[in-house]
């Protein structure tokens, strides 16, 4: 890939602002992915594939055995939603940041998702705050901010019949204060019905944490999650992505975890560059891991 998952969402965040500015319980739910469930793809991890061939790339990722895609929409939701149905593939879940949140809710009617989920909202809140340059600070007063624009977006998302979802990168697990990361913030701070999380396992550990302890302390909170690995030596703020089984996590206590805690969606998000082999054999390489796990 030439361009990282940051980079992209925040080249797409700007457009799709306007409109806004213009305008469960905790038992042994099972795993997608655990208990012979299906495993799902983030779209995005194969979005070079899918740019030059769409039907192709769908339909081998249905072949290869997935059966869920967690959507983003980089042409119209109409188009998107006749590919998925033509391959037979599901969407419960749409990231909505490169679309901004009216737009996004629409494209989820129209693709019939459940989730309706920033991928990064630190971000997106800067872009909408007219802060195009830098990177969010990560504090204190930006945690319990960020928490309370979740509420807003999980009473919009609600209102229009959908479950808002706040999926995290690694910068989300940085100290602030009190003996908090700015995670631990969100969790406090956010109302539990209208906000869920949606747990990068993989900038989990790139942040020092452990995703399994996060499963086991949150139940009922975190209906998805993104499988997801890195090389285990890398340079500083450098993380190349690694097929899954070839970093550093094992997935099987990870995965026992989340089935504990009530998950029902898991994706399957591996970041590049991809140079050992191309996004649809890694995909493979990723369902092959996943699937005696379940």
């Amino acid at each position: 890939m030439t361009m990282t998952r940051r980079q992209f969402l925040s080249n797409s965040l700007l457009c799709g602002t306007a409109a806004w500015l213009a305008g469960s319980t905790s038992g042994k739910l099972l795993a997608a992915g655990t208990q012979g469930r299906p495993l799902g793809i983030q779209l995005y991890m194969v979005l070079q594939a899918y740019q030059s061939d769409p039907m192709g790339t769908l339909k081998t990722l249905k072949s290869i055995g997935y059966s869920e895609i967690e959507a983003i929409v980089t042409s119209t939701a109409q188009s998107l939603r006749d590919q998925l149905k033509e391959a037979g593939l599901a969407c419960p879940s749409l990231h909505f940041d490169s679309l901004g949140i009216e737009p996004g809710l629409e494209a989820a009617h129209v693709l019939g998702t459940q989730y309706f989920v920033s991928s990064m909202l630190p971000a997106f809140m800067q872009k909408m705050d007219g802060k195009s340059k830098g990177e969010p600070t990560y504090s204190l007063d930006e945690a319990k901010r960020t928490a309370a624009f979740a509420n807003q977006i999980g009473e919009k998302a609600k209102k229009a019949g959908l479950q808002y979802a706040y999926h995290n990168h690694y910068r989300e697990f940085t100290h602030v204060g009190q003996g908090q990361t700015f995670y631990d913030v969100l969790l406090k701070e956010t109302d539990h019905d209208l906000v869920k999380f949606e747990l990068d396992c993989g900038w989990v550990h790139v942040g020092g944490k452990k995703p399994v302890d996060i499963f086991k302390a949150n139940p009922g909170r975190i209906p998805l999650m993104h499988a997801k690995d890195f090389l285990p030596t890398h340079p500083a703020n450098e993380h190349p992505g690694a097929e899954l089984g070839r970093g550093t996590l094992d997935y099987k206590p990870i995965l026992a975890a989340a089935n504990q805690a009530g998950l029902k969606h898991c994706f399957v998000e591996q970041e590049g560059p991809y140079t050992r082999m191309s996004q649809l054999d890694a995909a493979r390489v990723d369902y092959d891991y996943l699937r005696p796990l379940r």
